[in-house]
């Protein structure tokens, strides 16, 4: 990530997202019991659809699939809101998430529990730069990751996310096409590595995946030998260059599951740790190790933006029916060409 970049959001964001995490760990678990049958009387009661992302907190996931709502990868939460018989879609993840249900459902109402949460490919990757960027090339397909802006997904010819990125490279690759890809240089790499596509990329990193060190895995690897290492390409080069497995949330989940190994090094967001647990109870799973731990590690494998949702601002959210999702009819309407793409190239 850029310096300018990191300097933006190190410094406040940081220390509230330890603060956070220490002020949650002393809720009481009836407090909390208190806040789910809320929810969920609150959902009821708005005939609303609750769609979690893997990486916000457990107790999120765990009432989202209690309620049959979604949690899945961003792929499969934008196919899950379009597809939602709710005129009443609760995201809970990060503002890009929250945009892209809007834009592929324009007639319903979308909500977040804050509009505070971001990403930072989303900062480091503003529409006019981004715009001017692609200017310089104008013979070549736009292709962003899903962790954009409206504006930025406006400005591409296709949208993808972790789990198809490698296979619309291929398919574009197939037909002589040459690419300029944004925001995150990590997975751009190792899509030009995979593919041997013709590629320019932007530069841009997310917060967490950055984190992830090289020489602290293979350490790790010393110390658990049997273990696979699993990890998301948006991790740096050397890191993705130790792993047994490279791939998006849910692909990580499935190879979790479907492994015979007892033993895994996740190098991911470490809301993932849920499911993991959850679907594999028999099995190990270990953190990859990120730059340190407190004052010496910024993220410390946890987005600070997906951490800002709770069950509190859920309930608040879904009583207050505020914190709405608009995106300019201009914006949303091109942004949905691309999007579209991305949806339909599997289905």
């Amino acid at each position: 990530m850029n310096d300018t970049l990191t300097n933006t959001v190190s410094t406040d964001l940081f220390k509230q997202h330890q603060e956070r995490i220490h002020k949650n760990n002393l809720v009481s678990e009836k407090e909390n019991q208190a806040l789910k049958d809320s929810i969920k009387e609150l959902l009821k009661k708005n005939n609303a659809t609750l769609i979690a992302h893997y990486y916000v907190d457990h107790q999120i996931q765990a009432l989202a699939e209690e309620v049959n709502g979604c949690v899945s990868d961003s792929l499969e939460m934008a196919k899950f809101g379009k597809l939602s018989k709710s005129n009443l879609l609760v995201v809970a993840g990060v503002k890009f998430m929250g945009e892209t249900a809007k834009i592929l459902s324009p007639e319903k109402k979308v909500i977040m529990p804050t509009l505070e949460a971001t990403c930072s490919l989303d900062i480091g990757c503003p529409a006019e730069d981004f715009k001017n960027f692609c200017s310089q090339y104008p013979d070549r397909e736009i292709v962003v990751y899903a962790n954009t802006s409206a504006k930025v997904k406006a400005l591409a010819d296709w949208v993808v996310t972790s789990s198809i990125a490698v296979e619309v490279i291929e398919y574009l690759d197939s037909l002589d096409k040459k690419i300029i890809w944004g925001p995150d240089k990590h997975l751009g790499s190792y899509l030009q590595t995979q593919t041997d596509a013709d590629m320019i990329l932007w530069d841009g990193s997310c917060i967490v995946h950055d984190e992830f060190k090289f020489d602290g895995l293979q350490k790790m690897k010393k110390l658990h030998p049997d273990a696979e290492v699993l990890v998301h390409p948006e991790s740096p080069k050397e890191v993705v260059g130790l792993a047994d497995m490279v791939g998006s949330t849910s692909q990580i989940l499935n190879s979790a599951k479907n492994s015979k190994s007892k033993k895994f090094i996740v190098a991911t967001d470490k809301g993932i740790f849920y499911q993991l647990l959850k679907n594999n109870p028999n099995k190990e799973f270990y953190e990859a190790p990120t730059a340190g731990n407190g004052a010496t590690c910024k993220s410390c494998s946890q987005c600070p933006w997906m951490g800002l949702n709770s069950l509190k601002n859920l309930e608040e959210v879904l009583k207050n029916l505020d914190n709405e999702i608009y995106v300019d009819p201009q914006v949303s309407l091109q942004a949905n060409k691309s999007l579209s793409r991305m949806i339909n190239f599997k289905s």
